[in-house]
C-alpha cells in the first residue's frame, strides 16, 4: 500500500490541471532565453551552458522538455476531441494568435524604431514583406528585418521560432495516426509508436545525415514520442523516484555512445513528468496566475537582441538580467490579452457545437 502511494500510475495523478506542468514549461522557456544570452551578446558560435557536457545546450535540452510535454498533451487532445475540426482548431487557436501578435510588434513597432533604413526604405524592403507571413508559414521562417540590429553580435531579430514547425509537423503524425483509429485502439497504437522507433533508431544508428529540416525533425520527433507513449501507458506507468535515478545513471554510463541521445531524451522526459505530477502543494499555486510559457518563448529572442542595441556591448549575464523583465512583461500582456482569450473562444466553440 505504501509502495502504491509513493509510486502512482502517471494516469492516477495526470487527471485535470492540478499539476506542475505550466511551471515546468516555463521555466523551460526560461532556460531558452538564458542560452541564447551566449550567443546574442557574444556573437554566433558562443558556447552556450551545457553544451560541453551534453553535446546539447541548456535551451536544446529545455526544447526537449516542451515537445515531451506536447507529445503527452496532443495525444490526450486529440483522444478527447469531437471532431477532427475541433482537434485542428484548438491547436491553431493555440499556437497561431500568440505568435501573429508577436511577430506585427516586432516587424511594425520594434523594427521602425531601431532601423538604421529610412522609414519608407524599411516598409518596402522584401524582408519586411515577407516577415510576417513566411513566419507564420512556418515552413522558412524569416529571422532578420532590414536595418534591424545590423550592429549586434548577432543580427537577428527572431531565433527561437524555428521550433514550431517540428511542432506542428508532429501535430501533424498525431493527426494521421488519430484518423487511422490508433486512438481508440491502443494496440494499434503501439504498432504505429513501435514503427516510428525502428525507423528513428535506423536514421540514427546508421548516421544518416540527410537534409537538416529532416535531421531536425528526427531530433525533436524523439523526446515527442516518448510523450506520447507516456499517455498509452498512462495507467502502467509509475512515476518513481528510483526508476527516475536509474534512468539518470543509465544516461550517465551512456555518455559519449551512440546511445546517449536516445536514452538522454528519455531520462528528460521521465524526469519531466516525475516533476511535474509528484511535488505538492504550494508550488501548485503558480497555476493561478496564468501561462506565461509561449509568451517567453516567442518575445525572449527580438527583446534580448533590443537591449543590446539599446545599452550596447554586454554580457550574457546583463543581458538576462535586463531582458528577462521585460519578456515576462510581454508574456503576461500576450497571455491575459491574447492566448487566453483564443482558448475561451475555443471553448465556446465547442459549447455552442454540443448545444447544438
Amino acid at each position: 500500500m505504501l509502495a502504491a502511494v509513493r509510486n502512482p500510475k502517471l494516469a492516477e495523478v495526470a487527471r485535470g490541471r492540478d499539476n506542475n506542468l505550466n511551471l515546468i514549461r516555463a521555466l523551460a522557456a526560461t532556460a531558452v532565453l538564458v542560452s541564447h544570452a551566449y550567443p546574442l551578446s557574444l556573437g554566433p558560435g558562443a558556447a552556450e551552458p551545457l553544451e560541453g557536457f551534453f553535446g546539447k545546450s541548456l535551451g536544446s535540452l529545455a526544447v526537449d522538455v516542451f515537445f515531451v510535454i506536447s507529445g503527452y498533451l496532443i495525444a490526450a487532445s486529440f483522444a478527447r476531441s469531437e471532431s477532427l475540426a475541433q482537434f485542428v482548431a484548438a491547436r491553431g487557436l493555440r499556437l497561431f494568435p500568440g505568435l501573429l501578435v508577436s511577430l506585427l510588434l516586432v516587424a511594425l513597432v520594434m523594427g521602425p524604431a531601431v532601423t538604421s533604413l529610412p522609414l519608407a526604405e524599411y516598409f518596402r524592403d522584401r524582408e519586411f514583406l515577407e516577415f510576417v507571413p513566411k513566419n507564420m508559414l512556418l515552413v522558412s521562417p524569416a529571422y532578420e528585418l532590414p536595418g534591424v540590429f545590423e550592429t549586434n553580435p548577432y543580427p537577428a531579430v527572431e531565433g527561437s521560432i524555428w521550433t514550431l514547425f517540428y511542432e506542428v509537423a508532429c501535430y501533424g503524425g498525431i493527426f494521421l495516426i488519430g484518423i487511422a483509429g490508433a486512438f481508440r485502439d491502443r494496440r494499434r497504437l503501439f504498432v504505429f509508436l513501435a514503427g516510428f522507433y525502428l525507423a528513428w533508431a535506423a536514421y540514427h544508428f546508421a548516421g544518416l545525415d540527410l537534409h537538416p529540416k529532416l535531421d531536425s525533425l528526427h531530433r525533436l520527433s524523439l523526446p515527442f514520442a516518448i510523450g506520447t507513449t507516456f499517455y498509452a501507458i498512462r495507467d502502467r506507468m509509475p512515476l518513481s523516484l528510483p526508476i527516475l535515478a536509474a534512468l539518470a545513471l543509465l544516461t550517465w554510463l551512456a555518455h559519449g555512445t551512440t546511445a546517449f541521445p536516445p536514452v538522454l531524451a528519455l531520462a528528460i522526459g521521465y524526469g519531466t513528468f516525475w516533476l511535474a505530477f509528484i511535488p505538492r502543494g504550494a508550488i501548485l499555486g503558480y497555476n493561478r496566475i496564468g501561462d506565461y510559457s509561449y509568451g517567453i518563448y516567442v518575445y525572449a529572442f527580438p527583446l534580448q537582441g533590443l537591449v543590446i542595441w539599446l545599452w550596447g556591448p554586454m554580457g550574457p549575464g546583463l543581458n538576462i538580467a535586463l531582458a528577462l523583465p521585460l519578456t515576462l512583461i510581454c508574456a503576461v500582456l500576450s497571455w491575459h490579452l491574447i492566448e487566453a482569450p483564443a482558448l475561451e473562444m475555443r471553448r465556446r466553440f465547442g459549447a455552442a457545437r454540443a448545444r447544438g
